[in-house]
């Protein structure tokens, strides 16, 4: 009966072993993907990022913060803003960044997405205030970099990386798009001006070219006389030209100067 008895208390003890292991394993593992990190905070103190893979945590005593690593995007709600020149436009844009340092993106801020935001808004209210309406629709490249590097040194210390900065929508309103429409037609109006006024200039300098060439020989006179007699007879016309030769004349005309 003494086997039967030692069995009996041994029995009852590994069942609440096993059930006490089925418990506490389970919270005491945790499972990280390849683009996670989780930092560890044990009784309240720092100790390190860890991860991919397995992750064995004390019950009770240790406490994780999962960090993802990829990167993300934030919209930055829409602003309205003064251009230097003074004109009222509102903007918006989106955010890409990534968490580059888990423990500092844990410890150094209590919400790292809503204080990325938070810059982004500001930022890009204060940048574009700086410019005028022009560079903000044609230097929009220049833009977007000027406020990745801004919003990225402000939140370096919090393990953010900013990647990129997009300004996505430029709404002016009604009064300064027909303004900027009449503008762009009386500018299409002058540079078709200058190309008239530049095409009739190079056609009179061919013309003097032209008449010079001709004083040189007089018969080139009566050859290009000859040529427009033949393209007019060309044309259907009931109109008759008579040749008479100028020579003809030359009697009558010194007569006339001695009278």
């Amino acid at each position: 009966m003494e086997p039967i008895s030692i069995l009996g208390r041994i029995i009852p003890a590994i069942v609440v072993l096993i059930l006490l292991v089925a418990i506490i394993l389970p919270q005491s593992m945790r499972i990280l993907r390849e683009y996670e990190r989780g930092v560890i905070f044990r009784l309240g103190k720092l100790l390190d990022a860890k991860g991919p893979g397995l992750i064995f945590l004390i019950p009770i005593v240790d406490r994780m913060v999962k960090m993802d690593l990829r990167v993300v995007t934030i919209d930055v709600p829409s602003q309205e803003i003064m251009t230097r020149d003074n004109v009222p436009a509102t903007v918006d844009a989106v955010v890409y960044f990534r968490v580059v340092d888990p423990t500092a993106g844990v410890v150094k801020v209590e919400n790292f997405w809503k204080a990325t935001s938070l810059v982004a808004q500001t930022t890009l209210r204060s940048v574009l205030g700086q410019a005028p309406l022009d560079d903000l629709l044609s230097q929009r490249e220049g833009i977007n970099q000027k406020l990745q590097e801004i919003i990225d040194h402000q939140t370096e210390p919090w393990g953010i990386k900013v990647t990129a900065v997009e300004v996505k929508d430029v709404a002016l309103p009604d009064s300064m798009k027909r303004a900027m429409a009449r503008q762009a037609e009386a500018e299409r109006e002058r540079r078709a001006k200058i190309v008239n006024a530049e095409g009739e200039f190079q056609a009179a300098e061919k013309m003097v070219q032209a008449a010079a060439l001709i004083s040189k020989e007089p018969i080139a006179l009566q050859l290009r006389f000859l040529q427009t007699m033949r393209e007019i007879g060309n044309e259907h016309t009931t109109t008759t030209f008579l040749p008479v030769p100028i020579d003809l004349f030359t009697p009558f005309l010194k007569g006339a100067v001695k009278a």
